[in-house]
């Protein structure tokens, strides 16, 4: 069963994922908009689950296998498959290796301080 809520979510999550991109290619800005789209969207997601499984454990209505089954469902599959870091590493590096350093530089801080940030947002509230 554990498989299997992992691959229905990740095969959700990646086809959000392809959605995301073609929505993103007639895009004419450098940074990889839809790169930064699904990672920032899927960090939403993760922590806006963490905070609602948190949340029923802290009112003690929780249900341990529900809880494990939402963690596999949403975090391990669809937010596995909508975040794209091997995407956001080879599309970082292409903009290093095409000279644009600023950009890659902007990719990095701006991807990794948003991610964090919302995570930071979402622990306020109990994660």
């Amino acid at each position: 069963m554990n498989f299997l809520l992992v691959f229905i979510g990740g095969g959700i999550g990646c086809v959000l994922r392809y959605l995301i991109g073609l929505g993103f290619l007639k895009a004419t800005i450098t940074l990889p908009v839809a790169t930064f789209v699904s990672n920032t969207v899927a960090c939403i997601i993760f922590a806006m689950t963490l905070w609602f499984i948190n949340s029923k454990q802290l009112l003690n209505q929780s249900d341990e296998t529900l809880n494990s089954n939402y963690k596999l469902l949403i975090l391990t599959g669809f937010c596995g498959g909508l975040s794209t870091f091997s995407t956001f590493g080879y599309e970082t590096f292409m903009l290093f290796k095409q000279g644009l350093h600023l950009y890659g530089i902007l990719n990095i801080v701006f991807s990794t301080f948003l991610s964090l940030f919302v995570f930071y947002i979402f622990s306020r509230q109990s994660i």
